[in-house]
């Protein structure tokens, strides 16, 4: 993209140095849940949480962030001061576990990019090429958890270089169901409280039935001729169908009525062990008095 600026009888081109292949950036739920812990695990002192971004890039220009660590850090309105140090010495750890996870950019805690986002990004360019800046709105600003990611776009004046913006890519959450429950939580300002096994089930329970009503509808528009059918469409629902077990109504409520025994017997155990061990706490604690 460029913009040009006439000024006497030439012609000054401003141009916005690209960054290649289009990037975006496919994320995993164990780094927000790591940003997160971190913002509320962070100092009084601290305003905002920043940090390393671990995982891989591919040559068609997606990067796939899988992990994450905290750097600690002092900043002012004018100045950011990282413990570099730090940083490298948890880099090195983490190549000890997990050698083909490198350094892919850095993250922060609030709505957006902020005043001293460009030092910390520029020291990251100096570890990586590209570096990706991603931010999680711990503070629910819009009334939820917002994360976006973005890449820095040189701005250049023929052969001189002006400054540097943030550009916006796109984002991919990778989450299994299970994980989905957990974000969905993370994003509401408030909960009442954690549903338990009974309640998650009811309501995994109700979505699914809503699925099935959405796909009857569209295989019956489709039928019906009111939509037009796609084929990768009917491909995944084929798919899906073929992958259901041929068992009778009976046989299904039987395996169901179990595996909800199961869990109530699982419950039951745990809750009768956590009894006994606040008993034996409570008598350790008895004896040592008397």
């Amino acid at each position: 993209m460029a913009t040009a600026a006439v000024t006497s009888s030439k012609q000054t081109v401003l141009q916005c140095a690209g960054t290649g292949p289009s990037m975006s950036a496919r994320i995993h739920p164990v780094v927000l849940f790591n940003i997160c812990d971190s913002y509320v695990r962070r100092p009084d002192q601290a305003g905002r949480v920043i940090g390393t971004l671990l995982g891989s890039a591919s040559p068609d220009g997606t990067v796939e962030i899988k992990n994450s660590y905290v750097v600690p850090h002092n900043e002012s309105a004018d100045q950011v001061a990282l413990d570099i140090d730090y940083h490298h010495n948890m880099f090195v750890s983490h190549q000890k576990v997990n050698p083909k996870e490198a350094i892919v950019g850095w993250f922060s805690t609030g709505f957006g990019v902020s005043g001293g986002s460009s030092l910390i990004h520029e020291f990251y360019s100096r570890e990586v090429q590209n570096p990706i800046h991603l931010t999680v709105d711990t503070g629910f600003t819009n009334g939820e958890a917002s994360i976006k990611a973005y890449v820095s776009v040189t701005l250049t004046l023929g052969d001189r270089q002006l400054a540097a913006h943030f550009q916006e890519i796109p984002i991919d959450l990778r989450l299994l169901e299970a994980e989905r429950v957990g974000f969905d939580m993370l994003k509401n300002t408030s909960v009442d409280k954690i549903p338990n096994d009974l309640e998650g089930m009811e309501s995994t329970m109700e979505r699914l039935s809503t699925l099935i009503n959405d796909v009857y509808k569209y295989v019956d528009d489709v039928v019906e001729g009111r939509v037009e059918g796609d084929n990768n469409i009917g491909r995944f629902i084929a798919d899906a169908l073929a992958s259901l077990p041929k068992l009778s109504p009976a046989a299904f409520d039987k395996v169901f009525n179990d595996r909800i025994q199961d869990n109530l017997a699982l419950v039951y155990l745990s809750s009768l062990t956590r009894t006994q061990l606040s008993i034996a706490e409570k008598l350790n604690t008895a004896a040592q008095i008397l």
